[in-house]
């Protein structure tokens, strides 16, 4: 199965440890030396006083299904919050 990119944007993304909304895609990081998904970046879910979401990363191993609107994910552990940097070099597609 094949998927484009920009059939993942505005997906929503379930965590299937504890049935918890995470969000929507809202970027994805990929590693360019080989050509491979690091992670998908979701809006949070809980908006700040001023109405943004804080953005959390979701390792690309965690994805389980990918469906027509939503994505499942196995996330034991809280996801990360976005100020985290990763190591690989990442191109931002979104």
């Amino acid at each position: 199965m094949s998927c484009c990119i920009s059939d993942l944007r505005d997906k929503e993304i379930i965590n299937i440890c504890d049935g918890v909304r995470l969000g929507y895609v809202v970027d994805i990081e990929v590693d360019v030396t080989s050509g491979r998904v690091i992670s998908i970046v979701a809006s949070g879910e809980c908006r700040s006083l001023f109405g943004k979401s804080e953005e959390v990363v979701i390792p690309w191993e965690c994805v389980e299904r990918i469906g027509d609107e939503t994505i499942l994910v196995r996330a034991p552990e809280p996801p990360l919050p976005r100020n985290i940097k990763l190591e690989k070099k990442k191109f931002r597609i979104f």
